[in-house]
């Protein structure tokens, strides 16, 4: 199942779904989770579900985060039987015909990230300051927590056993760092992590959801995830 949260993506929304339809299997689903999106995108969402036999939609009540969509999209998918869980971007910044790929990495893997900086990946259309910020965020957490070179990025592929065995109501982080939060549990437990490379596009459409406040979680979380796994209490 691909979970595909959205806040103001009723642009990107409906290609994102079609381009999704070409490149999954008959008996793969996509999850929209719709964070109650002005823009009126859970409603197109609605739409599209009635049209398109592989669609689910999500409707939550307020915009509570990136991390909180997407646990209560990993539950769904759990409940439902889902083998491989995957999170995608709306906005077409992941490729998704890159898809198949993370599926593919994941026969001997247990969680794959789509990366930008292994070789072949790369990144296109940004500024030096937005590659500054990222490639510094990924060195940070480098340097602190694990050998993982994209640990922000939001493009991966989840064995089912990996979030069954996570304590996904521990998870608090609500920005991008719940990428870097979910990465680090995954492999302290044991679960074996690969990177692929993916070329990441900065999006056409709409505006990105960055933020000073995700920039800050992730800069004092960071250290305290790592005080936390030397004190034993993940």
């Amino acid at each position: 199942m691909v979970c595909l949260p959205t806040y103001d993506e009723r642009e990107s929304l409906e290609p994102m779904l079609r381009a999704l339809g070409e490149v999954l299997g008959p008996d793969d689903r996509v999850l929209v989770i719709d964070d109650n999106s002005p823009d009126g995108t859970g409603e197109l969402a609605d739409r599209l579900a009635a049209e398109l036999p592989f669609v689910d939609v999500l409707h939550r009540q307020r915009k509570d985060g990136l991390g909180r969509a997407y646990i209560a999209g990993f539950r769904i998918a759990l409940d439902r039987g889902a083998e491989l869980v995957l999170e995608l971007d709306c906005d077409f910044s992941h490729d998704p015909r890159d898809v198949p790929r993370l599926i593919e990495a994941a026969g001997s893997a247990d969680l794959v990230l789509g990366s930008r900086y292994v070789a072949g990946g790369g990144v296109r259309d940004w500024g030096l300051v937005r590659r500054l910020i990222s490639r510094g965020a990924s060195l940070y957490t480098r340097l602190l927590l694990m050998p993982v070179r994209d640990a922000t990025g939001g493009f991966k592929c989840f064995r089912r056993e990996v979030l069954e065995r996570l304590d996904l109501d521990a998870i608090t982080s609500r920005g991008y760092m719940f990428q870097i939060e979910t990465t680090f549990r995954a492999r302290r437990a044991g679960f074996r992590v690969v990177e692929i490379p993916i070329v990441f596009s900065d999006r056409e459409v709409g505006g990105s959801k960055m933020s000073r406040a995700i920039v800050a979680e992730a800069i004092w979380k960071v250290p305290a995830l790592r005080l936390a796994s030397l004190r034993g209490r993940l």
